[in-house]
């Protein structure tokens, strides 16, 4: 019986992962990971928390010692590695919890599985990365595998550096490694500092919404179970060695998406057409803030036969609905309640 973890699994794209997982390969033990930071929730995996292949552990990945038992006691058979510090603004204010958890906190687990993996044959270290390492595109073309990296906040900075620890491990200790790059995620369970759910909430809620610079920033956005699906296939099918970019095809300015989300919850909430768009105030640009993201996912496509299967409207259709039915979700984040029961 394989026995997978799965680090960050009680955030946003970690809980799809690990739903996915553990009702998919019921052979498999799938133990989750996670420090439970504000932005871990347990409540995301209320569903399958009483599975007999699901184990959670609380324990921080900066704790090298911590890992390295970990690893001994369960010998694990692969690792989905999604802990990261992730949100940009975060890491503007305090740039050493991302250089700690993002890069710190990675070469732990490889040093762990190095210890461990004395033979690697039917291992894998899957590594989650951000389209964000590449830097901005101007208006045209998009990043591929081979884009150099050019990170313009510590967050990315942070990423970069992780991905490049994780090939460095490969090439010099042979650990076997898959990287994936991935662009903007949407959907179910996120934390509601980003900008799809927060706005959803601030719309219901007649709050200001705020904008950075004059919203032309692009961002590409998938649907977090079409991101979950493709690390389902990178981690079963993917080379090792390689890197696999995921994206959505389906690029969107910042203000174009806010004006679509407000036609949407206008409609949902029964408002009149456009009454919401009174809540748009325009703040000061983002220190940094790259312009463009567009992901080339030709090659995921080619060799491993991975396309988006969920429609932007449909998506984003799905993802409102969601938040408007789990206010009670949105509203226990928001008011720190949900922090009860993670302590």
């Amino acid at each position: 019986m394989k026995k997978i973890l799965i680090t960050g699994g009680a955030g946003f794209i970690g809980s799809h992962v690990i739903r996915l997982f553990v009702n998919k390969y019921p052979h498999y033990e799938i133990y989750n990971l996670d420090k439970l930071t504000y932005a871990g929730n347990l409540e995301n995996l209320q569903d399958i928390e009483n599975k007999p292949n699901y184990h959670f552990i609380k324990a921080d990945i900066v704790e090298g010692e911590k890992m390295l038992a970990l690893f001994k006691e369960h010998q694990f058979d692969g690792v989905i590695h999604l802990a990261a510090e992730s949100h940009v603004d975060r890491s503007i204010e305090n740039p050493m919890e991302f250089i700690y958890t993002n890069v710190v906190g990675t070469v732990n687990l490889l040093n762990a599985a190095r210890a461990i993996w004395k033979e690697p044959d039917g291992k894998r270290f899957y590594h989650i990365s951000t389209d964000e390492v590449y830097g901005s595109l101007g208006e045209t073309g998009a990043f591929q595998e081979t884009t150099p990296y050019d990170p313009h906040s510590p967050y990315s900075a942070a990423k970069a550096s992780s991905d490049h620890f994780v090939r460095a491990y490969h090439d010099t200790f042979k650990i076997p490694t898959i990287i994936s790059n991935c662009s903007n995620n949407y959907g179910p369970n996120q934390f509601p500092e980003k900008l799809i759910p927060l706005f959803i909430h601030n719309i219901k809620n007649k709050i200001a919404l705020p904008v950075y610079g004059q919203g032309v920033n692009v961002r590409d956005w998938l649907y977090v179970e079409d991101h979950a699906a493709a690390i389902d296939l990178i981690f079963h099918q993917g080379k090792t060695g390689e890197t696999y970019n995921i994206g959505g095809n389906n690029e969107w300015k910042n203000i174009d998406l806010i004006k679509k989300l407000i036609e949407i919850m206008d409609n949902k909430l029964g408002r009149a057409a456009g009454e919401s768009l009174e809540l748009i105030t325009y703040v000061t640009d983002r220190a940094g803030h790259d312009l463009r993201y567009a992901i080339d996912a030709t090659k995921l496509k080619t060799e491993l036969g991975w396309e988006p299967k969920i429609k932007f409207t449909e998506g984003f259709d799905k993802t409102v609905d969601w938040y408007l039915a789990n206010e009670l979700w949105l509203q226990r984040i928001v008011s720190g309640e949900y922090r009860k029961t993670i302590c």
